[in-house]
């Protein structure tokens, strides 16, 4: 719903995972013909004051059902509605321009698997592939997006060069918590490469976390949803409206 889109931007915003006014958050709603999504203009307060009323509805062309004046789709919305035409697994997107994973992406630097129980599910993430779309213009062309399309393939998460991240999942929370754990890779790998030459953790590790996770052994995300989103929720202040600009 507009609210728990609002509060995705808050989330984000609130942890510096995007500047300013840029960066959106979309849901496909329930009949599966609309997008809700953070929309932009001169009525917006930006992505860390989003406000429930800033989120408007476009069909999967991109065209404006409804939404107040002054707020309009954002420029890059064909990226959402094309991963949302080609992944029917997908209701929700999370496009943003996170420091640190831009600046990987700009050096070239691979973010490298260097822990399992600070964060098994960033490494999960890791494990399963992160490509990057080397072109670093603003989607704002169907081509581009399906291009883009192509390269994320079936991941959670892409790396845009010199540009941001796109996640995606079944529900805003999902998306959401995929591109904080993407960040908070990049962070680590970014201070280990400060420090001097960061190891990753061993072959072994790396396959009994896969043996494990292809068992069934390790807890699912999922079922950590509702206690790490409200976890979220009340570090960025999201949680409350009355805080919002």
């Amino acid at each position: 719903d507009r609210q728990l889109v609002a509060q995705s931007c808050r989330i984000l915003g609130g942890l510096d995972l995007t500047k300013a006014t840029t960066g959106h958050v979309s849901q496909r709603t329930p009949d599966g013909e609309h997008v809700l999504i953070r929309g932009r203009g001169p009525a917006e307060s930006g992505v860390r004051y989003t406000k429930a009323d800033q989120v408007i509805k476009v069909d999967l062309d991109g065209r404006q059902i409804d939404g107040p004046d002054g707020i309009k789709p954002p420029h890059e919305t064909c990226l959402h509605t094309w991963i949302y035409r080609r992944r029917p697994e997908v209701n929700a997107v999370v496009h943003v321009h996170p420091p640190t994973v831009i600046l990987f992406t700009i050096c070239d630097k691979p973010l490298l698997p260097l822990y399992c129980g600070y964060d098994p599910s960033s490494l999960a993430l890791l494990l399963d592939g992160i490509p990057t779309y080397q072109i670093s213009l603003t989607i704002t062309t169907d081509a581009l997006a399906n291009d883009f399309c192509d390269v994320m393939g079936d991941k959670q998460a892409a790396m845009m060069r010199g540009h941001g991240i796109t996640t995606v999942g079944p529900d805003v929370e999902t998306a959401t918590l995929t591109a904080i754990r993407l960040n908070e890779l990049a962070e680590m790998n970014l201070r280990a490469y400060q420090l001097g030459n960061p190891r990753p953790i061993s072959d072994a590790d790396i396959e009994s976390f896969r043996s494990k996770r292809k068992s069934g052994a390790s807890v699912p995300a999922a079922n950590r949803h509702p206690a790490v989103w409200n976890y979220y929720l009340r570090l960025t202040g999201a949680d409350r409206t009355d805080n919002v600009m």
